[in-house]
């Protein structure tokens, strides 16, 4: 049982924590906003999956797997909001800090639930590593709780990535765009993937 559990975590940990367009999006964030003003887009992000995954524990697995057409239909929806708000950052250099427009809660909440990886990593988790019997606790907060918190450690350290970024190289335009540009890849390539 705890072997399960083990490969499950580390699953987890490596789905959360390696480059994907909401950690893109945070470390970007990280970059313009600074570390404190990006947790209401953090707590966004693992809201955003913690309703994802609830709604597969309730039967959204089986939705998708009979309408296929559904998850293509979502890859393009995730593809355009990402892109979206990897733009809204684009100019942030021209910004002061005060009027730099912050990536909020509601922002976050989208950007799991419509993303091509999370649907991935959602979709295995519940399908490879849940018990063939999973009890109540398991199947309903097991695998939602192991990814917030690694959602909390990995997003928080890649907002800080970008926080020491702009440290580092300066609140520039180049940063700016080479961060959204790269944001931007990530999701193409995921769509592309998807």
């Amino acid at each position: 049982m705890l072997d399960s559990y083990g490969a499950l975590w580390l699953f987890i940990v490596l789905m959360v924590s390696t480059p994907g367009p909401a950690n893109l999006l945070i470390m970007t964030a990280g970059a313009q906003q600074g570390f404190w003003r990006c947790m209401p887009f953090n707590l966004g992000l693992i809201t955003g999956k913690l309703v994802l995954n609830s709604a597969m524990a309730l039967g959204l697995t089986l939705l998708v797997q009979q309408h296929p057409g559904l998850a293509k239909v979502f890859a393009l929806c995730s593809a355009a909001y990402m892109i979206w708000l990897a733009l809204r950052g684009w100019n942030a250099h021209l910004e002061s800090q005060q009027h730099r427009r912050v990536l909020s809660f509601r922002d976050g909440v989208l950007v799991h639930p419509l993303s091509p990886k999370t649907w991935v990593m959602v979709v295995l988790a519940f399908s490879e590593f849940m018990p063939v019997s999973p009890s109540f606790a398991e199947q309903y907060f097991l695998i939602p709780l192991s990814f917030a918190l690694a959602q909390l450690v990995f997003h928080s350290t890649w907002c800080l990535a970008g926080v020491l970024l702009r440290r580092a190289l300066g609140a520039s335009k180049g940063l700016n765009r080479s961060l959204a540009l790269l944001t931007i890849a990530v999701v193409l390539w995921a769509l592309l993937l998807a």
